[in-house]
C-alpha cells in the first residue's frame, strides 16, 4: 500500500462564538484527495476548557502547554496517519482539536500513547460519523482568501 501524503498547508482566521468572543480557526488545506479516499469517516473532537483570560484566551502557561500536546499529535499522526488534525479552535475558553481518523479504537490507542508523557489533561472527546467532512467544509467557509 502507498504511503499516504497528508497535505501540510495550514490557514488561520478569526471568527467569533455564539457569544461573541473571539476564536482562533486554524485549518488544514488542501484535504480534497484524503475526502476523496472515502477512508477517514469519523470525526472526533477533543476539547480542553480552560480558564480564559479577558478575551477568552488561554493564560501563557496553558498556552504554552496547549502548543506542546498539539506537536506531540501533529508529529506522531504524521509518521503514522491513523488520524488527521484538521482543524484547531482556540477561544471563549476552550481549545478543540477536530480529527477524522480511520478507527475509533486505534485513535484512541493512539492518542494515549501520545498523551503518556504529559502531565493528566482535562480532555473531553466526542466522536460522530461523518464520512462526507462536514465539519471540515463547514470550518473552510472561515478561511480568508488571499489574493
Amino acid at each position: 500500500m502507498a504511503k499516504i501524503v497528508i497535505p501540510d498547508e495550514w490557514w488561520s482566521a478569526p471568527a467569533q462564538s455564539s457569544d461573541g468572543q473571539l476564536i482562533i480557526v486554524t485549518g488544514r488545506r488542501n484535504m480534497d484527495e484524503i475526502i476523496a479516499m472515502r477512508v477517514y469517516n469519523y470525526r472526533i473532537e477533543v476539547t480542553w476548557r480552560y480558564a480564559p483570560d479577558a478575551s477568552g484566551m488561554p493564560d501563557y502557561a496553558t498556552s504554552v502547554l496547549m502548543e506542546q500536546v498539539t506537536d506531540a499529535m501533529q508529529a506522531a499522526f504524521t509518521r503514522d496517519p491513523v488520524a488527521i488534525v484538521t482543524g484547531i479552535y482556540t477561544g471563549a475558553g476552550e481549545r478543540n482539536w477536530v480529527f477524522y481518523t480511520r478507527s475509533l479504537h486505534i485513535f484512541q490507542r493512539k492518542l494515549n500513547e501520545i498523551l503518556a508523557p504529559l502531565p493528566v489533561l482535562p480532555l473531553e472527546f466526542y466522536a460522530a460519523d461523518d464520512p462526507d467532512w462536514e465539519e471540515y467544509r463547514e470550518m473552510r467557509e472561515t478561511e480568508i482568501a488571499i489574493e
